[in-house]
């Protein structure tokens, strides 16, 4: 359940030698702006250590996806073939290489989205879908505090930790060993990786503590925190503790798999008469379409669709503007020339 809250974000600026100076108003302060050279700087190779996202996609079905460290001796296996990680080191991201098999694989570096898809899980992961949900919700800024009940398998602890920037402090508590083990090994992939690729370290704002919520209140007994996210099979049992250090119209968005948990919370709310207001409970639907050129059987591009000329100028006339269609379009106009088929995709991924 959620209070609604506005923050104040704070925002910081960084940049090195290679950026243009600009003049301000005030001749003690000088603004660095990132220069094009620095920009096209970013663009960096496949080093050791580089987190690399293998795919091989036929007739626009993925049928092959595997996320690996590249390391200096190695290599990528599969039903498809295999790829030496030596030859992938130096290669440019988003590039094509071929398999031992003569399969295309395409490589490139995965965005958090994908990373928190395809790491190593214990319990089920707070989807990205649902984490952008909760940050909006929480309206998380940089510079934030924020409390995390509930690590996991670190899915949700990462995003927090990008929103809440080098200045902020997200507290991580977990009950099981076994997840408090693996939500640190995952944030430490991904930072680790962050570091090889970018150049620059991650923001080290994340504390992990492998302690129950419930008997953690001597913890966090001087802290305020700006907003409380709980990933809990009864969240209920934590509010009377968590309530007390969650700022005046600060906001605690519970991540709940089903609806019977939801109204075991709003109860257990209502009992204890805790200050909290529930103001939405909200499902995120998450659906892939499929978009492409209507083929035959045989693979060749369906017939051309002819263009309604007539109705064009009927429209360009009733509004007395210049038509944009003057005469016969050409054949291969950009416009009307190959039907499309626009459908919810057979394959979709699974969200809870």
């Amino acid at each position: 359940c959620t209070v609604p809250l506005q923050h104040v974000g704070h925002v910081e600026a960084t940049a090195n030698n290679s950026c243009d100076p600009a003049v301000t108003d005030d001749e003690n302060y000088l603004v660095l702006i990132p220069s094009y050279s620095d920009r096209r700087a970013r663009d960096c190779f496949f080093k050791s250590g580089d987190l690399v996202l293998a795919e091989y996609s036929k007739k626009r079905n993925l049928e092959f996806r595997k996320l690996f460290t590249l390391s200096a001796v190695g290599k990528l296996h599969s039903n498809w073939g295999a790829l030496a990680f030596q030859d992938i080191i130096g290669k440019l991201p988003g590039q094509v290489m071929p398999s031992t098999l003569g399969f295309e694989f395409l490589l490139r570096r995965p965005s958090l989205e994908e990373f928190v898809l395809l790491m190593k899980r214990g319990p089920a992961i707070s989807y990205p879908k649902d984490a952008n949900t909760m940050l909006m919700m929480m309206d998380v800024n940089g510079g934030d505090c924020i409390l995390e009940a509930g690590s996991g398998s670190g899915a949700m602890t990462l995003f927090l930790s990008r929103a809440v920037g080098s200045n902020g402090c997200i507290l991580s508590f977990e009950t099981r060993k076994d997840h408090h083990t693996l939500a640190k090994k995952n944030y430490h992939r991904w930072t680790a990786a962050w570091l090889v690729s970018h150049g620059e370290e991650w923001p080290q704002n994340v504390e992990f503590i492998n302690q129950d919520i419930t008997t953690a209140a001597d913890r966090i007994k001087e802290i305020i925190f700006d907003a409380v996210a709980l990933d809990m099979i009864s969240p209920q049992t934590a509010l009377p503790v968590l309530c007390p250090h969650l700022k005046q119209g600060g906001v605690c968005a519970v991540y709940l798999a089903n609806i019977t948990q939801v109204i075991d919370l709003l109860e257990g709310i209502r009992s204890c008469q805790i200050p909290l207001l529930c103001e939405k409970v909200v499902e995120v639907i998450h659906r892939d379409w499929l978009v492409k050129p209507a083929v035959r059987k045989d693979g060749s591009t369906a017939e051309k669709v002819e263009p309604q000329i007539e109705r064009c100028e009927e429209i360009c006339t009733q509004d007395d503007g210049e038509c944009a269609v003057e005469g016969e379009l050409a054949e291969d106009g950009p416009f009307g020339t190959v039907p499309y088929i626009a459908r919810p995709h057979h394959q979709q991924i699974s969200h809870t």
